[in-house]
């Protein structure tokens, strides 16, 4: 398994799919690295030298925001958002959907597991829930 930045990719991929589990980097810009690294795309990640490993660590290093990086930059973004306290900072700060998904219905991702509101009528589930 090739070592680039950190993250091990696996060998078994051609270079474009392998390259795509480094945070920040998706299928256009894996393709445009290979193309700037002058690697083949159908290249597997086993099959690359340590010139090659090299010449893609330095094109990311150099050129993109990924990894670590990135990380720590979306989540001063949304801290910001929280502490300006704007619309889209308190949908965060609530951990609900930001992008105006509805909420009446879905929005389980962000939601959680449904928590259930009100009297339960049935006796036996009563006891239950008080037990």
């Amino acid at each position: 398994m090739p070592r680039i930045l950190g993250v091990d990719i696996p060998s078994n991929k051609q270079i474009t799919i392998a390259l795509r589990y480094i945070y920040g980097v998706g299928p256009s810009r894996a393709k445009e690295i290979c193309l700037r690294a002058q690697i083949d795309e159908t290249t597997h990640a086993s099959d690359l030298t340590e010139s090659n490993i090299s010449a893609i660590t330095q094109l990311l290093q150099e050129s993109y925001t990924v990894e670590g990086d990135l990380r720590r930059q979306t989540a001063q973004n949304i801290r910001r958002l929280i502490a300006i306290g704007c619309y889209r900072g308190q949908r965060h700060r609530r951990g609900l959907p930001v992008r105006g998904q509805r909420t009446k219905t879905n929005a389980r991702t962000r939601k959680g597991a449904k928590k259930t509101v009100g009297a339960i009528r049935d006796r036996t589930a009563r006891k239950l829930a008080n037990a």
